[in-house]
């Protein structure tokens, strides 16, 4: 399956991702050839494959969310490094356009 210009700065787009001529030409030239590899894959016969369902011994691999602080020294370092900063919140650029 070979992508498109368009495909490439369509995928690009949605990535964030700005890319060059000659980016969008590799990528394009990449991205065709793992398609094109997922596409031989999906041939194989699997029909008598037994599926496996490994759930013995699992436990819940959340952490809890726990607030921990750090000394002044520490604090006052990680805040002089914001580069945009709001009082003590970093300030970032907006994710979601209204």
């Amino acid at each position: 399956m070979a992508l498109t210009k368009k495909d490439i700065q369509h995928i690009a787009k949605l990535a964030r991702l700005d890319l060059s001529e000659a980016e969008e030409d590799r990528f394009s030239t990449q991205l065709s050839s793992i398609l094109e590899y997922v596409s031989q894959l999906q041939e194989i016969d699997t029909a008598d494959v037994a599926y496996e369902y490994p759930v013995e011994g699992l436990r819940n691999g959340n952490a809890d969310d726990a607030l921990v602080g750090c000394d002044d020294e520490t604090r006052k370092r990680l805040l002089d490094s914001m580069p945009d900063r709001a009082g003590d919140f970093l300030k970032v650029k907006g994710v979601f356009s209204s």
